[in-house]
């Protein structure tokens, strides 16, 4: 539980450290993924009750962001009101972010036309 906290306290430092001594500009965009793909692996249990249909693509991989699992689910169609507002929120501030987030879109797109047809 110590080390959780000790994590925590030194994330914004250490960022903030690299970004202007580092100079590693990249390095913002970079750590708000990883936080973004841990979200996705450790909430996964709250985001697929609130977010997701019964039968919508599952949140919890960890090589995955939250935003492209629920840019999955738009595509499929299996988001709650919830997800829906959230992605409306998201797409909001990036247009298309749900969307455009996907991992490997392309193969969603052609599973899901073969799908559709």
């Amino acid at each position: 539980m110590i080390l959780f906290f000790i994590a925590y306290i030194l994330l914004l430092p250490l960022t903030l450290f690299n970004y202007f001594v580092v100079r590693n500009k990249g390095y913002f965009k970079s750590t708000a993924t990883n936080i973004d793909m841990f979200g996705n692996r450790e909430f996964r249990a709250t985001w697929n009750r609130f977010l997701i249909t019964e039968d919508g693509y599952k949140f919890g991989d960890s090589r995955e962001t939250i935003s492209s699992v629920l840019g999955k689910n738009k595509i499929a169609g299996t988001l709650t009101k919830t997800g829906k507002i959230l992605c409306w929120i998201l797409d909001s501030i990036d247009h298309n972010h749900c969307i455009k987030s996907i991992k490997n879109l392309w193969k969603i797109l052609i599973l899901h036309v073969r799908f559709v047809q």
